[in-house]
């Protein structure tokens, strides 16, 4: 099938002829809103897990496979994030999952950010609509969280969290 709509030209191969006036049809809007056509094997990508994939599959064609570390926080991402659709990744999932992996006696929680950012950015860089935006807040907003628990610990006071909602007052 074939898109040739101002000036631009868009080609894919299909088996299905429905499949194919589907894609057509919304080549054809995202010509007409201005916005780059993306490829149907990238359009159908939904969950997080499908984005790690793609991240590596490219990685892999271009000759820089992911070596040892940054394979393992991967495969991390996977188990955790894997299954979590894109639309659904946000700051406050993003912010759960640092929380989560504080919990599990994660190191610095800027690792495991810092490896979903630039898989979202891959993301958005093939045509995908996916926003980097929330990964920069989580980041803010754990380093937040740390410092202020830090603090509580080195200066010995209680978590007034796990007392109750406020601190008890002293007399």
């Amino acid at each position: 099938m074939q898109v040739r709509r101002k000036g631009r030209y868009v080609s894919e191969t299909f088996l299905r002829r429905d499949d194919a006036r589907r894609w057509a049809t919304e080549t054809e809007r995202q010509v007409d809103r201005g916005e780059t056509p993306t490829k149907s094997r990238v359009a159908r990508l939904k969950t997080f897990g499908e984005l790690i994939d793609l991240h590596i599959d490219d990685m892999c064609d271009v000759g820089k496979s992911p070596r040892r570390s940054k394979a393992a926080a991967l495969d991390m991402l996977q188990r955790h994030l894997g299954k979590c659709n894109i639309a659904a990744l946000d700051r406050e999932r993003l912010i759960l999952f640092g929380r989560e992996r504080a919990a599990q006696g994660a190191g610095p929680l800027g690792i495991d950010i810092g490896i979903i950012e630039p898989i979202l950015s891959h993301a958005a860089a093939v045509g995908l609509p996916v926003k980097v935006e929330p990964v920069d807040l989580a980041r803010i907003a754990l380093k937040i969280v740390s410092l202020n628990a830090l603090a509580r610990l080195e200066s010995g006071k209680v978590d007034s969290r796990s007392a109750g909602c406020r601190p008890s007052k002293q007399l």
